[in-house]
Formats: structure tokens, C-alpha cells, sequence
């Protein structure tokens, strides 16, 4: 089990919300973070954290990001469905924007295989991203995972998912990973092999609510934890319709509130926690919170946050 070796680095961006990083592993940008903020902006931040420059705009309200093959960003958009852009130009592609004829409600994450195929969670059927709590507290069980093949087939993978959210593959594309984050558990649906079709569970009872998720360069499945474990909510998630209903009814300020805390945890292959960085430096966690995107990349764990105009770094202590 790692510690946080050092204070956590806050990195400021122009731009409310930086809910996902991806760490670009190929071509001219490579080492490069790149996010997406609630203005609809696409930010790069350069690998030493001191340079931040826009390199497009979606129109809409970014998520989750990942490396398309031909060098272009995959970009999940809450809004505008799954995007390609290209950070060169800052060209967009829409690549999808409904599933069977109906739009899709709240575009969420992805992970990229190695042919171009993009497997993907909508989080929810009924309720978009300025809903998610009401999502998250009444439990509709409506979020999906899905996959678009290289030839733009989508197929439903996965659904009746408590707000479906991170996804992650394994290295041969054996098996793909799903955050259900309403129920602190990670799904895994097996692609290839004697178990191709079932799914288990690559993390359960989880202490906090997964967010996005994605596999680093050390191999491991990296977990954001948005906020520990809430004994109300869950108690709320149990309770009739009708007060879950009005338990998100009532003003914000009265609402369930996420606590500070900046948490990630990783797993390996088998669900076996490897790192559990729960930084509990009061300053660092009166700087930055609510942890929604995590990318380890060579030792260094880079961290968004749907509450934050910042992403965040840290490095694990391995001794």
C-alpha cells in the first residue's frame, strides 16, 4: 500500500471544472495533460504543469478524454455525445449522438482499443449532467455501456447500470471495466475467452463513489473516489420513490453534500488494492476536491475535479 509522497501540486486552469485528464502517450504532444472544462473548452497543460493552452472547443460540456489512433482526441461530451477533436486545429467530429434512434442523455467516459473500437458509458437514460444528483439519489439503475466499432456499429453492452461513469480495458482488450458509481462497485464484462459474455466485479463495497477510471502506464485500474461513502444518501437511495423524489426537490444548500477530500485508489487484475492515496493535508484539501478523473503516467498520478478550475499531481510513495 503507497502513501502520497509529497504535498499535492494544484495546477490552475482557465476554465471551471477540469473533470478528466488524459496524459497523451504518442506523437507531438506527448506528455502532455489535456482537460476539459464546463465552458466547453479542451485544455492542454504542459507535462511541467507551467504553460496551459486551449486547443479547441466542443461546443458542448466535455468529460471523459482518450487517444484516438489517428492522434485525434476522443472526447465524451455530456451534451453532444462522443467527439473526435483534433488538438492540432482544433477540428471537431461528431461521431455519435444516439443510440436506436434516441439521444443520448449524459455521455459520460470511455476507453480506446487498439483498432479504433470505443467502448463508453451513458450514465443515465432519464436524467443529463445538471441532474446527475438526482440520478444518483433516486437510483433509476438506467446508465449503459456501450461500444462503437470502427465502422460506427454501437451495441449495448451493458445496462440497468447505477450511474455508469468510468471505463477502463484491459491491456489485450480481454475484458472492459465500468464504474457504477451510485452503487460503489466497478463492473467487468469479460470480451474474449472461456468467460467471454459474463461480467463480476473487478471492486466492490468501495469507501467512496467511483468517478472515472482508467488503466495507467503502470498497468494498473486507477479509481477516482469523488467522495467518501454517505450513510444519508444511501439511506435515501433505499427509501420510497416519493422522498427520494423530493429529497433532491429541496434547495442545494440543504441537499447532501460531497465532502472534501482528494482519494484514488488502484487495483490490478484480480481487484487487489495496490495504491489507496487518501491525502489527508487539510491545506491541499481546502485547494482542491472532489477527485473525478485520475491518469497515472510514469509515477505521477495527474487529478481533474468537476468542482475545480485546476487539475492536480501527485506521486505515490513506493518505499
Amino acid at each position: 500500500m503507497t502513501r502520497p509522497s509529497s504535498p499535492l501540486d494544484v495546477v490552475e486552469v482557465p476554465g471551471h471544472g477540469a473533470e478528466d485528464v488524459l496524459v497523451a502517450t504518442a506523437g507531438p504532444h506527448e506528455g502532455s495533460v489535456f482537460t476539459g472544462t464546463e465552458d466547453g473548452a479542451v485544455l492542454r497543460v504542459a507535462h511541467d504543469g507551467r504553460r496551459v493552452t486551449r486547443v479547441g472547443h466542443t461546443g458542448g460540456r466535455p468529460l471523459g478524454l482518450e487517444e484516438l489512433p489517428d492522434g485525434r482526441l476522443l472526447v465524451c461530451d455530456a451534451h453532444r455525445g462522443l467527439l473526435a477533436l483534433d488538438p492540432a486545429t482544433g477540428a471537431v467530429e461528431t461521431l455519435l449522438t444516439e443510440v436506436d434512434g434516441v439521444p443520448m442523455r449524459f455521455c459520460n467516459n470511455a476507453a480506446v482499443a487498439p483498432d479504433g473500437t470505443v467502448f463508453f458509458s451513458d450514465s443515465s437514460t432519464r436524467h443529463g449532467i445538471a441532474e446527475w444528483k438526482h440520478d444518483f439519489v433516486r437510483l433509476t439503475r438506467t446508465g449503459r455501456l456501450l461500444r462503437r466499432d470502427p465502422d460506427g456499429t454501437v451495441t449495448v453492452l451493458l445496462d440497468g447500470l447505477a450511474f455508469a461513469n468510468g471505463v477502463a480495458l484491459a491491456p489485450d482488450a480481454s475484458w472492459v471495466a465500468v464504474a457504477e458509481t451510485a452503487a460503489r462497485t466497478v463492473v467487468r464484462l469479460w470480451l474474449t475467452g472461456p468467460r467471454a459474455g459474463e461480467r463480476d466485479l473487478l471492486a466492490e463495497d468501495l469507501p467512496g463513489y467511483p468517478d472515472n477510471i482508467a488503466r495507467g502506464s503502470d498497468g494498473l485500474v486507477w479509481l477516482a473516489l469523488a467522495s467518501p461513502r454517505d450513510p444519508v444518501v444511501e439511506r435515501l437511495q433505499r427509501a420510497p420513490l416519493w422522498v427520494r423524489r423530493a429529497a433532491t426537490s429541496l434547495p442545494e444548500a440543504v441537499q447532501p453534500a460531497p465532502k472534501r477530500v482528494v482519494h484514488v485508489r488502484a487495483v490490478d487484475a484480480d481487484g487487489r488494492v495496490v495504491h489507496d492515496l487518501d491525502v489527508d493535508d487539510p491545506a491541499a484539501r481546502r485547494a482542491f476536491h472532489m477527485v473525478t478523473g485520475v491518469r497515472e503516467h510514469e509515477g505521477t498520478v495527474w487529478l481533474g475535479s468537476l468542482h475545480e478550475a485546476a487539475v492536480a499531481r501527485l506521486r505515490p510513495d513506493r518505499g
